[in-house]
C-alpha cells in the first residue's frame, strides 16, 4: 500500500488489540489487490458506555474506506438491529468481509476491462 493505514476511534477507547485486528484484515485485503493506494478505518460508538469492549455496550459503527485507482470503495456498517454489532470483533468481521467482496468485484472488473482492451488492440504487422 502506498499510504499507511489510518485508524480512528470516535466515542470508543483506543485499543491496541482492535488496531492489530484491523491491520491484520487490511493485510488480507492486500492479498486480493496490489492496487490499493490508501485505507482509512473508523470505529465509532454513538453512545459511550463504561466499557466499550463488552457485550453490553452500544452498537459499533465501522467504516472502511479503500482508495484504488479510479474509485473509492467504502463500506459503512450501521447495524439496523441494535444487538447486531455490540461486539466490536463482529462489527469488524462484518465490515471487512463486505469490503473483501467489494474489492474482489473491483479486481474482477479491472481484469475484464484489461482483457477487453487487449482484444481491441490489433496485432502489429511485420
Amino acid at each position: 500500500m502506498q499510504i499507511p493505514i489510518q485508524i480512528a476511534f470516535h466515542g470508543v477507547d483506543k485499543s491496541d488489540a482492535v488496531e492489530d485486528k484491523i491491520r491484520e484484515r487490511v493485510d488480507k485485503l492486500e492479498n486480493y489487490s496490489d492496487r490499493i493506494t490508501g485505507c482509512r478505518v473508523v470505529v465509532e460508538s454513538h453512545h459511550k458506555s463504561h466499557s466499550n469492549l463488552n457485550t453490553n455496550a452500544a452498537p459499533f459503527h465501522v467504516t472502511v474506506h479503500l482508495s484504488v485507482p479510479g474509485e473509492d470503495l467504502v463500506v459503512r456498517r450501521d447495524p439496523k438491529e441494535t444487538r447486531a454489532h455490540e461486539d466490536i470483533q463482529i462489527a469488524l468481521r462484518d465490515s471487512f468481509d463486505t469490503m473483501e467482496r467489494r474489492l474482489k468485484d473491483y479486481t474482477q472488473k479491472i481484469k475484464r476491462i484489461d482483457r477487453r482492451q487487449d482484444q481491441e488492440i490489433p496485432a502489429e504487422e511485420s
